[in-house]
């Protein structure tokens, strides 16, 4: 039994020719610029990092090159496996798309490692169609209104932001310090926009007598690079 089980983890891996590694670093690259372009052309934020693009490239040509090195061979994969444990990668994802596509770099890396072309390019086919019909989703930031005012011009000042946005906006919080009152109203970008046409909230409540301040802060769930 020990026998047959150092036979199977210390199994070499099988030959592979010069030209099927060249293919495979072709095809790899390949898939890599369709996922560069794919990037390039659905990425909606308001930074668009360079670097990272390539990078996407690059990470697909590294795992084609380490499943060309491991192969078949167990006993090399799990080495492999402790080799990259001890690295830790403490940049954070600031965008899950971003997570999105790094995986797909590496499954596209590993199909082309052990020469699964038709499986990488269907794969990538479906995601790319995917991402670029779905990428660029429609942002719909959320905004919090914040007004600071005396205490006796709660109810008129509350009266105006909900007369102002017909009802739309969602009292979130209401703080009372000294005499002086602070109302946060959330609100969507869409009612804030249509809302505003004619004249803008933070005009119209300043212009209102015993209000202090007023803020307009858009909330979104997204950490630009």
């Amino acid at each position: 039994m020990k026998e047959l089980l150092f036979d199977y983890f210390s199994a070499e891996t099988s030959e592979i020719t010069f030209q099927v590694i060249l293919l495979n670093f072709l095809i790899s690259t390949l898939m890599g610029l369709i996922i560069y372009v794919s990037y390039r052309f659905s990425h909606s934020g308001p930074v668009y990092s360079a670097r990272f693009n390539v990078s996407l490239v690059m990470l697909t040509i590294v795992t084609t090159l380490v499943m060309a090195v491991i192969g078949n061979n167990v006993a090399l994969s799990l080495g492999m496996v402790g080799a990259l444990s001890i690295v830790r990668f403490r940049t954070a994802i600031k965008d899950p798309r971003d997570t999105v596509y790094i995986f797909w770099c590496i499954a596209v890396g590993i199909c082309c490692g052990v020469s699964e072309y038709f499986i990488a390019a269907v794969g990538s086919a479906i995601i790319f169609l995917f991402l670029v019909v779905f990428g660029r989703v429609q942002r719909n930031d959320r905004y919090l209104l914040i007004v600071r005012a005396d205490q006796k011009k709660e109810e008129e000042v509350s009266d105006l932001i909900l007369l102002f946005f017909k009802g739309k906006a969602i009292m979130r919080a209401k703080n009372l310090s000294g005499g002086v009152i602070e109302m946060i109203y959330e609100l969507s970008s869409g009612i804030l926009a249509r809302s505003e046409q004619n004249e803008s909230i933070t005009n119209k409540l300043s212009e209102t007598e015993g209000v202090y301040a007023v803020n307009l802060v858009c909330q979104n769930d997204e950490v630009n690079r």
